[in-house]
């Protein structure tokens, strides 16, 4: 028998904000790791790997509605399971 569960495929542009048009909660059920310039981060909100881009939110700001504002990092983006 065959137990294992095949991954679905990591989109070009994903988001950790589930009110966000990138959210994929099926990715979710995963481990993912995010490398930009070959560094692990562990702090991504969004990534875009085609623009070669992360947002990270930025400390202590908030936006109007209480969300933390997003910083973008540009770079090369890698995107894979662990």
């Amino acid at each position: 028998m065959n137990d294992t569960k095949s991954l679905p495929a990591l989109p070009d542009r994903l988001s950790i904000n589930s009110r966000s048009p990138h959210h994929v909660a099926e990715v979710f059920e995963h481990d993912i790791r995010i490398l930009i310039n070959g560094k692990e981060r562990f702090d991504v909100e969004e990534y875009c790997i085609s623009e070669g881009w992360i947002k990270v939110a930025s400390h202590k700001a908030l936006d109007r509605r209480g969300q933390p504002l997003l910083m973008k990092v540009k770079g090369t983006v890698e995107a894979f399971y662990s």
